[in-house]
């Protein structure tokens, strides 16, 4: 038996249980490593469900187990545009809300950015500000982040002007 104040028992969902969410995952993952290195990836994890007729709660965690939100809605799973809009909104409210950091963050406005639906894939989305900061615009599709963030690489030659 357990007390009310326990923490429910968290279990790791494996690979392959629910397809359309890991491939979901690994785009958001590669978001998260290339604005937040050295974090570990985000992970599914299921918590028992409340009533025994239901099915389990998968939510999204940081490396370590700890997730904040809600679960991530069952008939997600079976598609893959719905999958990747359930897995981006849930593993971004786990990062702001576990680690207390808008996630991720314009480059341009520093602002967090939102999953928005543009051009026929999910983005995300800068909502930009008044003139000084600039329009709001799509920053890159979601799992693209990587393309924009151009690693320091202190032993680079510079190229030489002439």
């Amino acid at each position: 038996m357990s007390a009310f104040s326990d923490p429910p028992r968290l279990r790791q969902v494996l690979p392959g249980e629910y397809p359309f969410w890991d491939a979901a995952l690994a785009l958001v993952n590669r978001d998260l490593a290339a604005t937040l290195p050295g974090r570990g990836p985000l992970r599914p994890v299921g918590l028992p469900p409340y009533h025994g007729d239901e099915s389990e709660d998968v939510r999204i965690a940081l490396a370590d187990g700890e997730w904040h939100g809600n679960s991530l809605d069952p008939s997600s799973a079976d598609d893959p545009v719905l999958a990747l809009w359930a897995v981006a909104d849930a593993a971004q409210e786990t990062v702001v809300e576990c680690l207390w950091r808008a996630w991720p963050l314009c480059g341009e406005h520093d602002l967090g950015m939102h999953p928005r639906e543009a051009d026929g894939r999910l983005s995300w989305w800068c909502a930009g500000g008044t003139v000084p900061r600039g329009p709001a615009h799509v920053r890159a599709a979601v799992g693209g982040l990587d393309a924009l963030v151009r690693p320091h690489r202190p032993d680079r030659k510079r190229r030489r002007q002439g």
